[in-house]
Order: structure tokens, then C-alpha cells, then sequence
């Protein structure tokens, strides 16, 4: 047992995330206690699944915008504006809603021109455009259907944002559940295998069973969970909802990008020394705004399982949003400063902030009090950060 603990701590294992992961376990049995029983039901677990979705989708790409040095304020308010705009051609202009959302990603990637440029090639920094851009797309939102609900009912769409329709099912979630196992095993074995090949010490092989083998367990557990709660009148078990499928998929596909292209090379290069970056050859201007446009594609795809799964567009919708995706982002270990943050992090942030709210609205805490507690969690968070990385040496 000794040599295991041993091995464990030589092993390279971010044991920021494993404190998160112990953060989220801890704040789950709290509110579980407090709620009598609730908070871990299936269903309020699978609600906050479905609930996080939106908030992760964007979080993962904030994790990349604030790596760059940047930040963008007008996240939530440029959701609304898209994911009413959306609802207004569908509801108002009877349109489907494919074409509705090909011109909502169009107004999201006019946005994100807009902004990306007045950064990239005037100099304006992120924090003041994306402050503006929060008040105006705030407006924009209410100017669009003037400020009116604009419901939905396509069926098709309806079941992106989950509820009665949106979940895939016991059989499919099992499927998932096992590619996403077998997929983990074979990523590491092809590790070890790399790391071999390259004459780079290697875990024992007991060590790696044991690292993988938390994920998987993870990840069963969540299919059993998903797969437990049953709607009333609903012969059928829910399964995962769509939306934390589209999350996943989001996750996996940023995470691609990072590890495996040169925008994700660059990305980190910019964060890590902006200036030496530009005098290395890395298109500084372009990337940055190509990080603006891959933000406007996920802020459509974040509006899209908004409205579906409230099942109308409103002039309110994603009000608060920003001060939620930022604080995943840097409760998942983002640097504000720059230079350094991970996908799974964001992920992490994400659950950890859906969990809390959640966990609040069930013991009935009042608004006002919820936001207090919200904005102390993000200040508890940047004062982590930065005694964890003065602690570990890695001081940005």
C-alpha cells in the first residue's frame, strides 16, 4: 500500500483537479445533507446536468479567450441577443428553425468581427469592448422582438435543451458510456506505449489502472444516474440529456484543438509572453480573431440549447451569464493573468457553479443572497489560484 501512495505521488497527476473533484464531491454531500436527500436524487442530478450544459459550453472557450490575456464581459448579454433573435424568426417570421440559427450564428460572427477587431488591430483592450459590448447586446436582445417572449414548439428542437424528449435513452446512454471507457483505456495504453518508445519514465502499470480506472468509474456512475430517473408517465428512462452530449462534443473538440493544432500552440504562446510571441513569427492579429470567431460559434450553440430548453427566447435571457462563465473558468484553474488553464478544468468550474446554485435554489435562498455568495466563491477562487501557484513555484 505504502509503494502505491508513493507511486501515486510521483505520478503526473494534476492534483489541483483532484482537489476540485474533492471540492465538488464535498459541496454535493452539504447541500445533499441540507436538501434531506434531494440534491443527489436523479432527478435534481440530472437537472443540474442539463442546467450546466450552456454554462460549459461557453466556459470552455472563455478558458482559451482569458489563456490570450483577454476577457469577454459581453458573453451573456450577445447569448440573449443571438438566442432571441433566433426565436423571433422561428416564432414571429415563421422561419425553420436550421435558417434561423444560420443567421443567428451569422449575427454572432458579425459580433465577433466587430469586437475581435477593435482589439486585434486597434489596441482596445478586451475588457472595455466586451464591457460595452454587455450593455449593447443587453439592448439589442430587447430591441429584437421589443422586449416580447417568443415561444417555440418545434419538437425537433425542443429536445437540444432537454426536458421531456431530450434525454437519448437507456440503451444509447450505455453505448456512450462504454465507448467513452474503452476510449480512455486505449488513450492510455497508447501513452504508455509513446512514452516507452521515447525512453520517457513510465508509471507501473498499476498505477495507470488506477488513474484511469476514477474516470470510468465516473463515468458509469453518471450513465446509471441518467438512466435512473424516469419522468412521470414516461415509460422510458431518460438517459443523458442531448445538451450534455453537445457539451461533451464542444469539450472534446476545443481539447482537440488545444493539444493537437497550432492555433492551440499559439494560443498558449500568446498567453504565456504576447510580445514574444509577435516576434517569433505567431500571427498575433489573426489568431485573436479567430478566437473571437470560435467564440461566436459556441455563443450560438450556447444560445441554441438556452432557448430549447426554455422553450422561448427573452429579452432576459443570459442576464448574469458572463459573472457564471468566468468564475468556472477560473474556479477550474484559468489564470486570469494568462498563460495557462484546461478544458476539464473548465468543466469542473462549470459543475462546481451550476452545483452551488442549484444547491441554493433548493434550500430556497433568496436571489440577492445567492449573488453574494456566487461573487465571494469567485474571489475565494482567484485567492486559491494564486496562493496554490505561489505554493507550487508556478507563478504566472
Amino acid at each position: 500500500m505504502n509503494t502505491l501512495v508513493q507511486a501515486l505521488r510521483r505520478a503526473q497527476v494534476d492534483w489541483r483537479m483532484v482537489l476540485m473533484s474533492g471540492v465538488l464531491v464535498a459541496i454535493a454531500l452539504v447541500f445533499n445533507v441540507l436538501s434531506e436527500g434531494i440534491f443527489l436524487s436523479p432527478e435534481n442530478l440530472y437537472n443540474i446536468a442539463q442546467q450546466t450544459a450552456v454554462v460549459g459550453i461557453l466556459a470552455t472557450v472563455m478558458v482559451l479567450v482569458i489563456v490570450t490575456r483577454h476577457i469577454d464581459l459581453s458573453v451573456g448579454s450577445v447569448m440573449g441577443f443571438v438566442g432571441v433573435l433566433i426565436a423571433y424568426l422561428m416564432y414571429t417570421a415563421n422561419w425553420s428553425w436550421q435558417a434561423a440559427s444560420l443567421v443567428g450564428l451569422g449575427a454572432a460572427i458579425a459580433v465577433a468581427v466587430y469586437q475581435g477587431a477593435l482589439v486585434a488591430f486597434l489596441g482596445v483592450p478586451a475588457f472595455v469592448v466586451t464591457l460595452g459590448g454587455l450593455m449593447s447586446f443587453r439592448g439589442a436582445a430587447y430591441l429584437v422582438a421589443d422586449g416580447k417572449t417568443q415561444p417555440l414548439a418545434d419538437p425537433f428542437f425542443l429536445q437540444l435543451g432537454g426536458g421531456f424528449n431530450g434525454g437519448i435513452g437507456t440503451d444509447a446512454s450505455w453505448v456512450i458510456g462504454a465507448v467513452i471507457c474503452l476510449g480512455l483505456i486505449v488513450a492510455t495504453v497508447n501513452k504508455r506505449r509513446a512514452k516507452k518508445a521515447y525512453g520517457v519514465p513510465t508509471n507501473s502499470a498499476l498505477v495507470d489502472a488506477v488513474i484511469v480506472m476514477i474516470p470510468i468509474v465516473i463515468v458509469l456512475s453518471f450513465v446509471a444516474v441518467m438512466n435512473a430517473y424516469q419522468i412521470p408517465n414516461k415509460p422510458e428512462a431518460q438517459g443523458i440529456p442531448i445538451p450534455v452530449l453537445i457539451w461533451g462534443a464542444v469539450a472534446m473538440v476545443i481539447s482537440f484543438l488545444v493539444h493537437r493544432t497550432r492555433f492551440g500552440r499559439y494560443i498558449f504562446a500568446m498567453g504565456g509572453n504576447p510580445d514574444a510571441a509577435a516576434l517569433v513569427g505567431i500571427p498575433v492579429r489573426r489568431v485573436t480573431i479567430l478566437l473571437f470567431l470560435l467564440l461566436a460559434i459556441l455563443t450560438t450553440i450556447a444560445a441554441i440549447v438556452a432557448i430549447s430548453r426554455l422553450n422561448a427566447g427573452t429579452n432576459s435571457l443570459g442576464n448574469n451569464l458572463e459573472l457564471l462563465v468566468i468564475a468556472a473558468t477560473v474556479i477550474g484553474g484559468t489564470a486570469l493573468a494568462g498563460g495557462s488553464g484546461t478544458i476539464i478544468g473548465s468543466v469542473l468550474g462549470a459543475l462546481i457553479m451550476q452545483s452551488i446554485d442549484s444547491g441554493m435554489l433548493l434550500l430556497d435562498i433568496s436571489i440577492g443572497t445567492r449573488y453574494v455568495i456566487i461573487g465571494q466563491v469567485l474571489i475565494a477562487a482567484v485567492v486559491f489560484d494564486v496562493a496554490y501557484r505561489k505554493w507550487t513555484g508556478d507563478v504566472v
